[in-house]
């Protein structure tokens, strides 16, 4: 009899337990879906960038000699021509005033060799008339017509050693000249690697300063061999003058994220792959009249894209499967899912060419383990909302 009440008992509980998790039929499960919109969008794409001074000269001595003065700062402006290092002279001091004795010295033996001349052309005109009477014979003539031609001979090599002592001088003072060295161009001094004592040269491989011309600067980019074709395909013109004409004005992007005040224009484009790094150099020119950057600094380039009256859904109502991207169309308040050409993804939002069409419903998130033909309950939410909360992880 006992056994019989137990068996009863665990019979009930199991039942009561079964009743309780007994699933409940619920409804259609509720979906957030938002309206397919027709939207101008701009897009960026980005590419990192160094950036450079429009010139940028090295600096170098021009004679050896030791520095007695280093007479800029590093990051100093300077104009074109102002002295930067004065080199010491006293050997070359030595040297012009030897030169410049040299000078006179030579002045000297062409008065002297001035003198003869014209002792020997008196000599050749007091004869001349004599032989033509017979009175002398025409020997001593021509003995006098020889002494002046030796005479101006000499006073030939004479003018000739001046002319070489002024030569001298001159070398000699360009060199004194060289000895103080100035800015080639007006702009901002870099590292001063050598000071006061060091020994320079026109041979040395470390210049003495290196100054940059920054009041318009140029960033460097690179696109890589399919970028740059999808560029050529993408960008109006028939020539590449043509193309290089037609592009966007183009952001730098700082080291700090934020967004350089003025605008860019692409000016050249190598259009040679460089073998090494299988890419193709962009220089892009900006105004600096700010002085705000600086020769070797880094940033990023935003080359703008716009499309314009496109359709656009939350990116998060877009699923892939083997390559193809889908959305979930509601129909009836069922979902079906279709087929979308996706042509860019921008700012948490996917822009369509085909499969959707302006003013249709699609399903905006939660799409994880939903099945086409499955009955949904539509919750409407609004797509700025919608992308705007998204946020990236990293």
């Amino acid at each position: 009899m006992n056994n019989k009440l137990a068996i009863l008992s665990f019979a009930v509980f199991s039942l009561t337990a079964c009743k309780k998790e007994a699933p409940k039929q619920g409804g259609p499960k509720p979906y957030p879906v938002v309206s397919v919109e027709a939207k101008n969008i701009t897009g960026y794409q980005t590419f990192p960038a160094t950036i450079q001074g429009r010139i940028n000269n090295d600096v170098r001595a021009k004679i050896q000699g030791y520095i007695t003065q280093v007479l800029v700062d590093e990051g100093q402006y300077v104009t074109k021509g102002q002295p930067l290092f004065r080199l010491e002279t006293n050997i070359l001091n030595e040297n012009a005033a030897a030169s410049k004795a040299g000078i006179g010295a030579s002045e000297s033996s062409i008065a002297a060799a001035q003198a003869s001349v014209n002792a020997a052309q008196v000599e050749v005109n007091k004869l001349k008339p004599l032989v033509q009477k017979n009175i002398i014979s025409d020997v001593q003539l021509q003995t006098a017509q020889a002494n002046l031609a030796q005479a101006q001979a000499q006073l030939q090599q004479a003018n000739a050693a001046k002319r070489q002592a002024v030569a001298n001088y001159k070398g000699v003072e360009a060199n004194i000249e060289y000895s103080i060295i100035r800015a080639p161009i007006s702009g901002v001094i870099g590292k001063l690697p050598l000071k006061v004592g060091s020994l320079v040269g026109p041979t040395d491989q470390t210049p003495l300063t290196t100054i940059s011309d920054t009041s318009e600067i140029y960033a460097y980019f690179s696109m890589n061999e399919k970028e740059y074709f999808d560029f050529l395909e993408k960008s109006p013109g028939a020539s590449m003058p043509e193309k290089i004409k037609n592009l966007p004005m183009v952001d730098l992007q700082l080291a700090n994220g934020s967004i350089y005040s003025e605008k860019g224009r692409i000016e050249a484009i190598t259009g040679q792959i460089d073998p090494t790094t299988g890419t193709i150099q962009f220089r892009v020119g900006f105004t600096n009249a700010q002085k705000l950057l600086s020769n070797g600094n880094s940033g990023t380039i935003r080359f703008p894209q716009t499309y314009d009256n496109v359709l656009v859904v939350p990116e998060s109502a877009t699923y892939e499967q083997q390559g193809i991207v889908y959305v979930y169309k509601v129909e009836k308040d069922t979902a079906k899912n279709v087929v979308i050409d996706v042509i860019d993804r921008i700012d948490n939002m996917a822009l369509i060419k085909s499969g959707v069409n302006k003013g249709e419903t699609i399903i905006a998130a939660g799409i994880g383990g939903l099945k086409s033909g499955t009955a949904v309950q539509p919750k409407p939410v609004k797509m700025d909302s919608l992308v705007q909360s998204i946020k990236p992880k990293f």
